[in-house]
């Protein structure tokens, strides 16, 4: 007679044997040819800018330690930390589904019989039985459709890793952005003020001159209405200096305050942004990573949905070790150990076309996913191209900007003089005065738009995703990208 140990070995023998008949697709990524995804083609350094660590991309002290403190406190930032523990709880569970469940049973069965009898008891009493032991169930992964659920989920997680990543660009970038915009009203409202002394010695010229009969009341009106055009635009630079400190301490997430700061002059806005080739901008970004991780965790749903139409073997199905007795008087004696031990194998038959539907939906998604992340790679090189002109064009603004205003400079100083010569009018002097503000606040603006730029293209290239002050896992995807 065969000894319960031979069927044991025969259910082994099987399993391994079926194991090589395992159907497991290999995940490869998509082969991308980026060389000119860029507009301006491959940078002749292949040092990028996103190979910097923000902690020396950024100088100003300030901002540093704003970046930093958002980094921490940012609510954004937690919930994508919040984002990588659930997906994490997957993982471990999509793991924890190649070991056994091992469980406590304790049972107790009473059977109430018919006695066959016509009086008023028709239900007799059998005698009792007890169980108390452990089951323990494994499914044997033989067809590999619990390491492609378990690679899907551990694409998954990666996929949150790289949320967390994008959403510490993006809060990189706001931050320097917001305190930017900052120091650009700063600098509005100390350009505003001076002007506005300015004008106002114009009045007094003005009026200087209405007395000694050169310049009449009309050019002392229209001085004034000069002055108050410049000063009434401080009260919205101030409100706007107001706000933007409360948004940027919302980003940091402190209460609503004032925002220690340095100056506009002090940032350095010009300078050569090195941006690789294509292939490593595309690698280090958070947005690419996401959508690569998407097809894999895609595909691995197929391959999972496909092994769904191959039978399901499971050791111990019902399985228990312990003890069964129909007394509980002496219920751990010897005599009462109870073994059991079952496989079973499970084939679908009339669940095909569910099956088949699965697997058309698993398809379709993982298209869907191979598509999104062409799209995303080519929306990624529209907008490293569409900044690295914009940066590039602003730039070269900067000279014609120090002409203009170096010209109204000394138009001012000219048609005052001439005033007071008596060889120019009023109108010439206000005009010059208005326009050498205006370009004096176009710089100002000039200086911003290119600090963005460069704080964009940072972002862009993927910059600042990888030197989080808070601990995290790194990821090591890697992208069919060339």
């Amino acid at each position: 007679m065969r000894t319960p140990q031979y069927y044991i070995l025969a259910i082994i023998l099987i399993l391994l044997s079926l194991s090589s008949c395992s159907n497991r697709r290999i995940y490869t990524a998509p082969d991308i040819d980026a060389g000119y995804l860029f507009r301006e083609g491959p940078d002749t350094d292949t040092v990028t800018i996103a190979d910097i660590p923000w902690q020396e991309f950024f100088t100003d002290r300030y901002l540093l330690e704003f970046i930093e403190e958002g980094l921490k406190n940012n609510s954004d930032m937690l919930t994508a930390y919040a984002a990588i523990q659930i997906a994490e709880a997957n993982l471990d569970m999509a793991r924890a589904a190649f070991f056994p469940t091992i469980s406590l049973v304790g049972e107790v069965q009473e059977t109430l019989l018919s006695n066959g009898t016509k009086g008023k008891k028709i239900l007799g009493y059998s005698t009792p039985q007890y169980t108390l032991g452990i089951s323990s169930t494994w499914e044997a992964d033989i067809w590999g459709k619990l390491a492609a659920q378990r690679r899907s989920q551990y694409a998954q997680f990666l996929y949150s890793l790289e949320y967390r990543n994008l959403i510490q660009t993006s809060l990189i970038s706001n931050i320097a952005t917001s305190y930017y915009t900052l120091l650009a009203l700063d600098e509005q409202l100390r350009i505003t003020r001076e002007t506005a002394e300015l004008l106002w010695s114009t009045v007094e010229t003005m009026a200087e001159l209405m007395d000694a009969g050169i310049q009449n009341g009309a050019a002392v009106q229209q001085s004034l209405a000069a002055y108050y055009a410049a000063v009434v635009t401080i009260p919205d630079l101030e409100t706007q200096i107001y706000q933007s400190e409360n948004a940027l301490s919302v980003l940091l997430r402190r209460n609503p305050g004032p925002v220690e700061r340095s100056t506009l002059q002090e940032q350095d806005s010009a300078f050569v942004l090195h941006y690789g080739i294509p292939a490593q901008a595309l690698s280090r970004r958070p947005d690419v990573k996401q959508a690569e991780l998407s097809l894999r965790s895609a595909f691995e749903l197929t391959t999972a949905s496909r092994a769904a139409f191959y039978p399901t073997i499971a050791l111990g199905i019902g399985s228990l070790v312990g003890y069964e007795s129909t007394s509980l008087s002496h219920f751990f004696r010897p005599e009462n150990i109870l073994a059991s031990i079952l496989g079973q194998i499970t084939q679908p038959i009339f669940a095909q076309r569910e099956l088949k539907g699965n697997l058309k939906i698993a398809k379709t998604q993982q298209q869907e996913a191979l598509i999104t992340f062409c799209q995303t790679v080519l929306e990624a090189g529209q907008e490293v191209s569409d900044l690295l002109f914009s940066y590039r064009s602003s730039l070269s603004k900067n000279p014609i900007r120090a002409n203009q205003i170096k010209s109204l400079e000394t138009a001012v100083y000219f048609t005052q003089e001439l005033l007071i010569a008596g060889e120019a009018n009023y109108t010439e002097v206000l005009t010059a005065q208005q326009s050498l503000l205006s370009a004096q606040l176009d710089r100002t603006s000039d200086r911003l738009e290119q600090l963005q730029y460069r704080v964009e293209l940072y972002k862009a290239l993927g910059g600042g995703s990888g030197s989080a002050t808070t601990n995290g896992p790194a990821n090591r995807t890697i992208l069919g990208i060339k």
